[in-house]
Formats: structure tokens, sequence, C-alpha cells
């Protein structure tokens, strides 16, 4: 077999950046009974109303469009605290993880189960966003989700709404006209009170901001001030993409005034199938590995054995791939498999067929071995993408997580062969980690870790493991508040202990090699905010690497190291994709995957903007 070394840093360059949002304002006021008009006075003009007449038109048919989609829909919730050095910072948190029936308004089919356990189900609310209450500690209106991705699905109209023009906008390279909406006098109460960008063209709302006047006298019955914003997913069709929530703590609260909480919603899968509410089973059919044997008339056992390994393997991808939780095939993928193949290449190691490299769309900081698919989540890629000049930082960062799971696969650590028959995974997709545990057990980590040294020792980042110390140091610093983004939900941890009071990690010598973690030192970045790498396509579920522009530190509140942090996206028109020029790769490994890796030459192109300062992180998460 010949393997093929390619250079990866140079694939990562200026690629880490992205601007941020203003935060939103506090709740409404305690008195208020009706809201007051801020509309500006002057008449809107003849092509103004005709936008909003298109927006009200295009609104409504957004609402249809959504009531034939059950998507997935991932909410992350901070709680915050003061603090002296760095204003803020999180305190506790809370995931959920729904697939959402719009037609019934609230999902019915949620991923998590309260009774769940460590490693089977994903834990938290019963349905959709009806546990929130407790997350935010607050009182959660009734149908609460579905009004932060529509504005109003019953009354959005000039009956119900003023409608008051602000300026033009463009949002990335479309075209926006911004209005402010406020409920008419004498309407009910619940209604939407804010800001709503709506694009030129077809006269699409594709982002709005604010809030929902009070529903009742009930104080405890609040909304929260949101960011909703949508992408323009197929020709006309425009549909939520991301929801960001914050509120301050009340102007009464003697502290210092900071974020009481914030949250971020993302929504991908509008192409998955309505789960079969009336059996337990699927009619779905996952397809067997196709048939690439090469010249030899005969399989020994050896090759056999891996053969119904990668079966096995390529059916459990396949089905969390169809289930909407791991990411379709993009070029960011390529990069992961040549960082993984450098490892091989530097330590000598004669691998048969080849590593295949996924990442898991959820926030979650895990990573997990699957035949020879090595899955890393979307909050660890973010969260490990720190910036350098040369973009070496990164690059280590995601080869100490790679060289951890290539240990399990060279150690033998295998995925259940039962999985090579397809009808073990015929059940609905709510069940997908009940059915499919993929952890390793605390002996397999402890064996793969001392191996991952050894690969790393031996290969071309021996002397750039600082950085990925330092990330340990800084999620041992942050992490213990973070109960919920460092629980692994499908495979495994990077710690073998927390308990809120101590975290010790699989990999704790790389921390031997970190120089001491000091927020105050504006060269020193250990770890980025959630959203630092991969953005969410909610139409294709693939998740594609970001490019931005840099944004230098400059306070240590400027580093956020696995914060939530504002929504802010760069929206574009739709457009069909190009025909490849070569036949596209396959989703998974083959039963008989070729003997070399691919060349260099086969990567995919990126920008090759000059990379970020080694102090200046990524802005702010899509």
């Amino acid at each position: 077999m010949t393997l093929l070394k390619s250079s990866v840093a140079g694939l990562l360059l200026a690629t880490l950046l992205m601007p941020a949002s203003p935060a939103h304002a506090l709740l409404f006021g305690k008195s208020k009974k009706s809201q007051s008009t801020v509309l500006p006075a002057h008449r809107l003009t003849a092509g103004q109303n005709a936008l909003i007449d298109k927006a009200v038109v295009r609104e409504k048919a957004i609402v249809k469009a959504l009531q034939e989609r059950t998507p997935i829909v991932q909410t992350y919730i901070q709680n915050m605290r003061p603090d002296p050095q760095l204003l803020q910072v999180p305190d506790s948190d809370k995931y959920f993880l729904s697939r959402i029936d719009f037609g019934k308004v609230v999902g019915d089919k949620p991923y998590m189960d309260q009774s769940g356990g460590k490693h089977g189900f994903f834990r938290g609310s019963l349905a959709a966003i009806t546990g929130l209450s407790s997350a935010f500690k607050m009182q959660y209106v009734d149908a609460g989700f579905v009004n932060m991705v529509l504005i109003d699905d019953k009354t959005f109209d000039r009956q119900h709404y003023n409608f008051g023009y602000v300026r033009q906008e463009f949002l990335g390279t479309v075209l926006t006209s911004v209005f402010d909406v406020e409920p008419r006098a004498g309407t009910r109460k619940g209604l939407f009170y804010g800001r709503i960008w709506v694009e030129n063209q077809d006269g699409n709302i594709v982002r709005f901001n604010g809030s929902f006047t009070n529903s009742s006298n009930n104080l405890s019955r609040l909304y929260f001030h949101f960011d909703s914003w949508r992408t323009n997913v197929q020709p006309g069709l425009w549909l939520p993409n991301a929801v960001y929530v914050e509120e301050s703590t009340p102007a009464t609260d003697k502290r210092a005034s900071t974020i009481a909480f914030k949250a971020v919603s993302h929504v991908w899968g509008y192409v998955l199938k309505v789960p079969n509410r009336d059996t337990d089973q699927t009619s779905m059919q996952i397809d067997n590995a196709t048939d690439a044997s090469n010249a030899s008339q005969d399989v020994g056992p050896l090759e056999a054995q891996r053969a119904w390994v990668q079966q096995a393997q390529d059916n459990v991808v396949d089905r969390l791939y169809q289930a909407g939780l791991v990411d379709a095939p993009s070029p960011f993928d390529k990069i992961l498999e040549q960082i993984a193949n450098n490892i091989l290449i530097e330590n000598n190691i004669p691998f048969s067929g080849q590593v295949h490299c996924r990442v898991l769309m959820t926030s979650p900081l895990e990573s997990l071995a699957v035949g020879n698919t090595i899955i890393l989540s979307k909050g660890l890629v973010d969260a490990l993408s720190v910036p350098s000049v040369s973009g070496d930082a990164t690059v280590s960062n995601l080869a100490s997580v790679i060289a951890f799971q290539l240990a399990h696969i060279i150690l033998g650590h295998r995925l259940d062969t039962r999985y090579a028959f397809n009808d073990r995974l015929l059940f609905p997709d709510s069940a997908t980690f009940e059915r499919i545990p993929m952890h390793h057990t605390d002996a397999d980590n402890e064996a793969a870790a001392k191996k991952a040294m050894q690969l790393l020792e031996g290969s071309e980042f021996k002397d750039k493991l600082a950085s990925p110390g330092l990330f340990l140091k800084q999620l041992e610093a942050r992490g213990k508040a973070l109960q919920e983004l460092n629980e692994p939900r499908i495979g495994d941890s990077l710690f073998s202990k927390n308990d809120g009071k101590t975290m010790t990690f699989w990999m704790s010598a790389l921390m031997a090699k970190a120089p001491k973690l000091d927020m105050n030192d504006l060269n020193q970045q250990a770890a980025m905010p959630l959203g630092a790498m991969l953005k969410y396509d909610p139409w294709t579920d693939q998740l594609l690497q970001m490019h931005a522009k840099p944004e230098p530190l400059l306070s240590a509140r400027d580093k956020m190291p696995f914060e939530i942090t504002p929504v802010y996206l760069k929206l574009s028109y739709y457009q069909a994709p190009q025909p490849a020029a070569a036949p596209n790769a396959p989703a998974t490994g083959t039963a008989n995957p070729p003997a070399t890796q691919q060349p260099a030459a086969n990567a995919p192109a990126v920008a090759t903007t000059p990379a970020p300062a080694g102090n200046t992180p990524p802005n702010q998460p899509q």
C-alpha cells in the first residue's frame, strides 16, 4: 500500500472568523397594558406598501411549507453569572435536541427521554421545547419556539399590525428593506413587536428580531427577546436557520448589568421524511455497501473480517446520516481525513483501506470511531479551531482528537458487527441513540489515550502539542460549569471524570506540554466560542467551513471560550449546485476500499486569504 502525505494547515487558513450582532433589550415592563406607538410618523410610499403586501403573502406560504416539514431543532442554553474580570461567564447550561413536526405546532418525536441513561438517549425535555421553563428559569409561553421562527402564524397582516419604514440594508448580498412592526391598538396580546428585514426581490422576510406583547397580566408568562434568521434553501423558499435568544438581568438587580442567559437554536433536516406515527418501525431500506472488489479471485479470512466490519460501519453511518445526525459529505470532511492520513504515514502504519471522517451535527463535545470512520461533533470542531498565523494551532488541536480515535481503530476497538445485518437498523429516528451505543469502555479509552500520544509523538505534531494541551486547560477551567456541553450523547467524551469540581482528561499528558493558562494574555487563545469553524446548510445537511474577516482581541472578554454568541448570517440567494467535474466521493467507505489514500492534489480548494493573527479569534457563529 502507498500512502500519500498532504499538507493540511494551509487548507485551514483565513477561515476562522465571523462578525457579531448587537445584544437584545430587556423584558417588557410590568405596568404596560399596551405597547406605545414608536413607528415613524410619515406615510409609507407605494413601493413600500407593495413590499409589505408581498411579505404578508409570502409569510403565509412559509407557514404552509413548514407544516409539511419535520426538521431537527437543537437548542443550547447558557445561564450567565457576573465575573469581575470577564464581565460575565457561563454558570450552568442546558441542551435539547428534538424532531419538530410543524404540522402539529410542537414536536412529538423528541430524540431525548428523561429516563435515558448516560450513553443511551439524548437527555432533556420530553417534547421539543416544552422543557425550557426550568432551563431558562422562567415560564415559557405556549408554542413559544414556533413563534420565534414564525412571526405570527395566524394573523400577520395589516389588520393586526402597523408598519414603519426604517432603511435599506444589505444582509450579505441580499438587499432588504427594514420595517419596525407593532400590533395595532385593540388587538389581542401575544403579537410580535420588533423589526423585520424583507428582501426586495420577492418580499420574503429573511430576518426578524424583537419579542411579543405580554399574553396576560400574569407576569410569570413573559416572552424572551430573540433574533431569528432564515436561509434561501430553494428558489423562492426561505426557511428558518437559526434563532438567538438573550435576556439581561432586571434593572432592579443590584448587581452590575449583565446577561442573565443566552441561547441559540439551529434548525436542519428539512428534507427528512415525516416519522411514521402508526408503527414503531420505519419502511426505510438501507443499502449494502457496493462491491468494489479488486482483481483477486478469492477473499481471505482477514479480508473477509474487515469487509464485514466495513459493512457494519457503512450501515451505521448511513443510518445516522438518514436520521439527520451526521453531516452530508463535505469538503471539510476531506481536511479531517488528510490529518488522519498524515498521522498514519508519519508513523509508518500499513493501514488497509481508507480512514473516513464525518461530523456529528450537534454541539456537545465528543468524538467516536465507527469502523474506519472517525466522527467529531460540530461543537468540538468549533471549540478546537484556534487561529494562528500558520494555521498549525487548529490542525494540531484536531490531530489530537483524531489520533485518539485512530488509536481505537488501530487497537481493534471495533463497532459491534451485529449492525452488518440491516434489519437491526430498521427503527424510528427518535430511537437512534437508544439502539446504537457507540462509546468505548474506560479501559479502551485509557489504552487509546496512550496509543494516541505515541502516534502524535511520531508525527509532525510532536513539537506542536502545546496548543491541544492548552485547550484541555481551558476546558478544565471553564468546563466544570458546562455539564451539558461536556456530556457525550453518543460517543466518547474528552475526560474520564467530571464531577463539577474536578475534571480528569483521557489525554491529560498533553497538558504538561502547554504553558500556563492566562486569560489576560491576548496572544494566547486556548479555545473558541461555539460556531467558530462550521456553519449549517439546513437543506443539504452539510456543515461548511466558514470564511470570515479577522477581528482582533481587545481584552480578555473577547475570548469567550465555549460560549454561545449572537447569530449573524451573510445571506445570499439560492444558486443551483454546479455539476461536478468528477464523480462525487461516496458518503461512506466501500466494502473493499482502494489501497491508497487520496493524494493532496485531490483536496478541496479553500480560501487563500492571509491567515489571522495568532491573537485573533473568529467572530461569532451562524
